[in-house]
């Protein structure tokens, strides 16, 4: 259960916007957590509005059910948002029974819209209270396509596992700017070692207060997603090639290895941040704003990497809202840019290099699918095999392909879903 705590009528409405933004469209989450509203509030206040928006988008599942077990017929939808908040003010952010629905009536009366609704918001939390719903339940806490779909692909027991890590709240991953000071900053940041090397810690609050950060001694990263970038097998001396870079840990983690890299974006914003991390860590990069499938420039690398645009459904631990967002139709869209991008960065290969892909969803179309057709339609490249632990991956991630799907349940306290491919280039590729 999330911690206790409390605040006022601006927190809520600066939550009850952001729940909005976050099932209404894609990235909604990502700019309303960006938003005026939400950034001017006082800490106590904006911690307590994320807190209500998140725990609300892991247990959406669930929390709906119980609604719609007390509902006649389907309020507003903004009706609905504010129900969804007292639900988790009551149950989920351990509140006073009263204090969630008087505050959530207070939530309702505010606007015009929904004051016409405040005594179904009174009504429909006070039953639940009187018959407390179960929140935590896996058959329900993703969207019932997806479950399908993860069933079919790895089985009922697997994706029950993965379901359930949507209601954890995650802990922070952060990588070493360099291996000799893992053990350091594990004492600094009272972190737990994970391969890698990877820490992980159960810190909260603002990363650019903690130790080490302001010096560039490491970068947040979940562990599943510094994988990719080790398997390049970069080094000193060696050209590599970060395709849809940003926000940037891949191509630091490149850089602190010594590699000469290029990372290519086609965000300017998204950049910019990659710049100033970059310049945190003390490291360099070539900076480029293009579309990766249409940069036009002649050279080839040692290594690429494209970390290809997907339906990101791997990543619902730090951003639940996509598995909500996420629609069937947005596999099948984005398959026509992976295909695209992958072809573009074999082209980027130099004889004998090595090309990895990955993407952070768990659809085997965006993932083992992508890299079968592409070998099936790119002469002279082969799998690479992945070597069991190799780049820090859980054994159980390994496939016998010799790449790795890695599911959030495959470590401990989970990781996001991830698959990741090493392809090489024959010398005499053409």
């Amino acid at each position: 259960m999330t911690q206790k705590t409390e605040s006022g009528l601006p927190a809520r409405l600066a939550a009850l916007d952001l729940l909005a933004a976050a099932l209404s469209r894609r990235a909604g989450l990502e700019e309303g957590l960006a938003a005026p509203a939400l950034r001017d509030l006082p800490p106590r206040d904006r911690a307590f509005a994320r807190a209500l928006v998140m725990a609300s988008l892991r247990h959406l599942g669930p929390i709906d059910r119980a609604l719609d077990a007390k509902l006649s017929r389907p309020p507003p939808e903004a009706v609905r948002h504010i129900l969804r908040l007292g639900v988790v003010q009551a149950f989920l952010l351990d509140q006073p029974a009263h204090a969630a629905v008087s505050t959530s009536v207070d939530l309702a009366a505010s606007r015009r819209e929904t004051r016409p609704f405040k005594g179904l918001v009174n009504a429909v939390l006070r039953g639940l209270l009187r018959e407390p719903p179960k929140l935590d339940d896996p058959d329900t806490l993703a969207p019932d396509w997806l479950l399908a779909r993860w069933r079919a692909a790895f089985g009922a027991e697997a994706a029950q596992a993965i379901a359930a890590e949507i209601a954890r709240e995650p802990a922070t991953d952060v990588t070493p700017r360099a291996d000799a000071d893992a053990a350091d900053l594990a004492a600094l940041l009272e972190a737990e070692p994970l391969p890698g090397p990877m820490l992980r810690t159960q810190r909260r609050g603002d990363v650019a207060g903690w130790p080490g950060y302001a010096e560039g001694r490491w970068w947040v990263q979940d562990a599943s997603a510094a994988i990719p970038a080790r398997l390049t097998g970069a080094k000193a001396g060696e050209t590599v090639l970060d395709l849809c870079a940003a926000p940037g840990g891949k191509t630091l983690q490149l850089a602190a290895a010594g590699a000469t890299v290029t990372a290519v974006d086609r965000s300017a914003a998204r950049l910019k941040r990659l710049s100033e991390n970059l310049e945190r860590a003390g490291l360099s990069a070539e900076v480029v704003c293009a579309d990766a499938g249409a940069w036009e420039d002649e050279r080839q690398f040692d290594a690429v990497l494209l970390d290809a645009p997907c339906s990101a459904t791997g990543t619902f631990r730090r951003h639940p809202d996509v598995l909500w967002a996420a629609r069937p139709s947005d596999i099948a869209s984005l398959a026509g840019a992976q295909s695209r991008l992958l072809d573009a960065a074999g082209r980027r290969v130099r004889p004998g290099g090595r090309l990895v892909y990955c993407v952070c969803s768990l659809e085997p179309e965006e993932g083992e699918a992508q890299v079968e057709a592409f070998l099936t339609r790119t002469p002279g490249f082969a799998v690479d095999p992945i070597a069991p632990g190799e780049g820090g991956a859980p054994d159980a991630s390994l496939t016998p392909r010799g790449t790795l799907r890695v599911l959030p349940h495959h470590r401990a306290g989970g990781t996001d879903g991830f698959f990741i491919a090493r392809l090489v280039r024959s010398e005499g590729g053409s």
